[in-house]
């Protein structure tokens, strides 16, 4: 476009005056391409669903997607605790039930977008400080020692989850997310998938003749090999995921049974092997989570207080998931009041977990959300089904144990996939502001670099026993600094609210996209709204329109 200058009335000038008009360089070149609210090449939308057969071979690849994470946490915490592969085994089944559980009650009276509530990372530190704690040898056994962790965690997580409960229902939140323009918006979402690049590539290395050729079978199938068959394109585009996870699966069994790892590292077999979680053997036919499982939670102030920060990084990055995840549903962005009901809810969902003994508190997945992008089907009722695997290999072990012993570098090569999807929807939300205004460049670009810079600097000098770079006498304060500034997400959310609302806010609404942004914030902003993100049934006439 050209710039036309201020319209002051002037006399015409002489035609051989000035020079001569110059082009658009953009008419020139070719097409531009204007805003779009909606991504393009969208399937099925928030509301359309494919056919039944379809949607539940599609739940079944997010309950898939989700169990990578479960059992990566699960391998991350129960070990330091004392636990043995049993009590792996009931942890991911604790996880995979409430998983279930918080994912329909968000789907039905939260955000109501397609997200899987999954395990947060937020609380790893949080968990480690406790471990450390109980890692003296004031037990007899390590029987003892894991279930006393799991009773402390139980209590840290019951009264942490009234943070998200109040900061959510109370609108505190909701205030917060009022402030956000497209600008603060791209940030954080970006920094929801980047933060977590450690689970793509780096965890991928640990086994990379599984890892890599994961990777690059799901790309060239998905996205090459569907051009070349245009007969089997849409079976490709959505279900590539779940053929190629079977053929690498398959290709690990094989190397595993040919003795390709019996003379390896132990590392090397616990990346590579498909027998070494142990989990089929430990694993019970059938097994209801039920409240207070592992016993009498214990509360403790210390590591009560600790995992405060955990519960306002997870909402943080809850809310990254949800505004990318409303992009690839083809629904408005969500309203100020939804985002902060949801993060009540989340609370609700940790407490929850806290009763039935889960082993962190949750948030929205990330990778479920790519998942959505690949597969180009925003359904909710998909996401929906998907909580029955969850709740169904959560009670019947066997069945679950067996997926569950998928190798992680598998699981890291689609993650590097999903999680770049994501960061690319966050970059989409720039297209609604000024891109050649160079304020925005500057709020975006250090909004971007410096989370991702401190979060990377806190997280390189936390050691393995959960030792943060704030070590100082109160243990507490140490775990909430060190757990905040490790969030890319949080950070960002931090850094760009302040800069996009201070520099130069009132002189540059409409560079900041603040006259597209405003109508998707409000209530009865936008007629959209209550056609995304209402209640099913009538339900929200029973709730108090605080609580909404």
């Amino acid at each position: 476009m050209v710039e036309t200058g201020h319209h002051h009335q002037h006399p015409p000038a002489p035609a051989a005056a000035g020079p001569p008009p110059v082009p658009s360089m953009a008419t020139s070149i070719g097409t531009t391409w204007p805003p779009a609210e909606q991504l393009h090449h969208l399937q099925y939308c928030i509301h359309s669903n494919p056919s039944w057969h379809e949607t539940v071979v599609l739940a079944f690849q997010h309950y898939i997607v989700m169990l990578g994470t479960t059992v990566f946490i699960a391998n991350t915490l129960v070990t330091p605790m004392g636990g043995d592969a049993e009590d792996k085994a009931r942890v991911i089944q604790t996880i995979l039930f409430m998983s279930g559980i918080n994912t329909l009650l968000q789907t039905l009276i939260g955000t109501r977008l397609p997200t899987v509530m999954g395990v947060s990372f937020a609380y790893v530190l949080p968990v480690l400080s406790i471990i450390r704690d109980y890692n003296d040898g004031q037990f007899q056994t390590e029987k003892q020692r894991f279930r006393h962790t799991m009773r402390t965690v139980q209590g840290s997580l019951i009264i942490s989850s009234f943070v998200n409960i109040i900061i959510g229902y109370g609108q505190a939140w909701g205030n917060l997310i009022r402030m956000f323009t497209p600008i603060i918006v791209v940030p954080v979402v970006t920094l929801t998938s980047l933060g977590l690049f450690v689970r793509g590539f780096p965890l991928l290395a640990n086994c990379v003749e599984i890892g890599l050729p994961m990777l690059i079978l799901l790309i060239v199938s998905q996205q090459y090999v569907r051009i070349l068959f245009p007969r089997i394109q849409m079976i490709l585009e959505r279900y590539a995921l779940l053929v190629c996870l079977a053929l690498i699966w398959a290709f690990a069994a094989i190397l595993t049974v040919s003795g390709a790892y019996n003379n390896v590292s132990v590392a090397t077999k616990q990346s590579c092997r498909t027998d070494r979680s142990f989990l089929m053997s430990a694993a019970p036919w059938i097994s209801i989570p039920y409240p207070f499982q592992w016993g009498t939670p214990i509360f403790r102030a210390s590591h009560v207080f600790g995992m405060f920060g955990a519960a306002i990084v997870a909402s943080a990055e809850s809310t990254g998931v949800f505004f990318a995840a409303s992009r690839l549903a083809g629904a408005t962005a969500p309203p100020a009041h939804v985002v902060s009901r949801s993060v009540g809810l989340q609370g609700v969902g940790v407490l929850l977990e806290g009763i039935f003994g889960s082993i962190t508190g949750n948030t929205a997945s990330v990778e479920n959300v790519g998942l959505l992008g690949l597969t180009r089907i925003g359904s909710r009722r998909v996401v929906q089904i998907s909580t029955g695997f969850m709740i169904f290999f959560a009670i019947f072990g066997k069945f679950g144990a067996f997926f569950a012993s998928i190798p992680l570098p598998i699981f890291a090569g689609v993650y590097c996939i999903l999680l770049g999807i994501v960061a690319a929807v966050g970059i989409s939300f720039i297209q609604f502001t000024d891109t050649n205004s160079m304020r925005n460049m500057y709020v975006i670009g250090v909004s971007l670099f410096l989370s991702l810079s401190i979060a990377q600097y806190f997280i390189s000098n936390t050691t393995r026993a959960g030792y943060g770079p704030v070590r100082t006498a109160g243990g507490w304060f140490n775990d909430i600094l060190n757990t905040i500034f490790a969030s890319a997400p949080f950070v960002a959310i931090i850094l760009a609210t302040v800069l996009d609302n201070t520099l130069e806010a009132r002189h540059a609404i409409n560079e900041r996209g603040i006259p597209w942004w405003k109508p998707f914030q409000h209530r009865n902003g936008d007629g959209r709204n209550e056609e995304f993100y209402s209640f099913p049934l009538r339900v929200g006439e029973y709730i108090p329109t605080r609580f909404l």
